[in-house]
């Protein structure tokens, strides 16, 4: 009798996860497949993403489709003025029958953090996310407790000029891998929300789509993308232009260097390539640059802007061939 083999299950490529997880979070964020891919470049690189844009445009349900697309814990913290930082790291309970303190985690132990409106909770507390976002650990009572991977900030935020926002410092905004604005829809975008969100069903009806051993293994093919000799003199370079910006008093630092480094990998691997060019540079500069550069007074007052500044020091800087 003959000897059939058992059907195998194919292997989910890098692509298809992509493709998978970008097409979950389309079905609730309508129009925006770019902001969504870049998303998820940020997930892949190991970074954190920061949502700022006017009430009512999709932040959130943004941040919330991308984790629940992940089989992973995930908790959401709605940032208010008087959050303390012990309510993001946890706290420690004393415990009668053992004469001990318990440790109790907070919701920064999770492996997506979504930090709801984060600049209306006072500098303080938004400070306690620094060394979470930086280190992937926290420190409490003298002891180093470490994050489990993947770990991603996703934060939301509305504008400086809404009543009763704390704007993020330098050293916070740089965590940051990128930071995004959604915008308004389209119009065929915003009628098709009315079709389909007129009920929340969107949300409620979605599922993970990956888990976390697929999410670290596109992590790990990610780190793997080589990056050039030539590429890395041209991120070097753009640095070096961003810092003698005649209209830019603070560049590129190394941490900025290191961050588009690791996001032009990303994005050469949601492209289908095993290495890195300018063009995957120039894709991403703009959402890892422009939340980092601070303008001269007198050179924002003439209209620049840091989107503006971040395409100058783009066409200042020659692309070498090999590159």
């Amino acid at each position: 009798m003959p000897v059939t083999a058992a059907p195998t299950t194919p292997v989910p490529t890098f692509a298809s996860l992509f493709q998978a997880i970008t097409d979950n979070v389309a079905r609730v964020v309508r129009g925006k497949h770019a902001e969504i891919e870049l998303a998820v470049v940020c997930l892949l690189a190991e970074g954190h993403l920061l949502i700022e844009d006017v009430p009512g445009v999709g932040k959130t349900s943004l941040a919330k489709a991308l984790a629940t697309s992940l089989e992973c814990t995930w908790k959401r913290v709605q940032f208010t003025p008087d959050l303390l930082p012990t309510d993001l790291i946890g706290v420690s309970i004393w415990q009668r029958s053992t004469e001990t303190f318990d440790f109790r985690p907070g919701p920064l132990f999770a492996n997506i953090v979504l930090a709801d409106e984060i600049n209306r909770a006072s500098p303080k507390t938004q400070s306690a996310l620094l060394e979470a976002m930086e280190e992937r650990q926290i420190s409490v009572e003298g002891r180093s407790h470490p994050l489990s991977p993947p770990f991603m900030v996703i934060a939301t935020q509305n504008p400086v000029e809404q009543e009763g926002t704390y704007r993020l410092p330098e050293s916070q905004l740089d965590r940051f891998l990128l930071r995004l604005s959604l915008g308004y829809p389209g119009r065929e975008a915003e009628l098709s929300i009315l079709d389909t969100q007129s009920t929340n069903d969107s949300m409620a009806a979605l599922r993970p789509v990956v888990t976390v051993t697929e999410v670290l293994a596109m992590i790990d093919a990610v780190r793997g993308v080589h990056l050039a000799d030539p590429l890395k003199g041209y991120l070097v370079d753009l640095a070096d232009a961003s810092r003698r910006h005649p209209g830019i008093t603070l560049g590129m630092s190394p941490r900025a260097t290191l961050q588009l480094a690791r996001a032009t990998r990303a994005q050469a691997a949601t492209r289908g390539r095993n290495y890195a060019t300018p063009d995957d540079v120039k894709s991403v500069a703009h959402a890892v640059l422009c939340h980092r550069l601070v303008l001269r007074s007198e050179a924002a007052a003439r209209g620049l802007t840091p989107e503006r500044a971040v395409t100058e020091v783009l066409a200042s800087v020659p692309i070498s061939i090999g590159s």
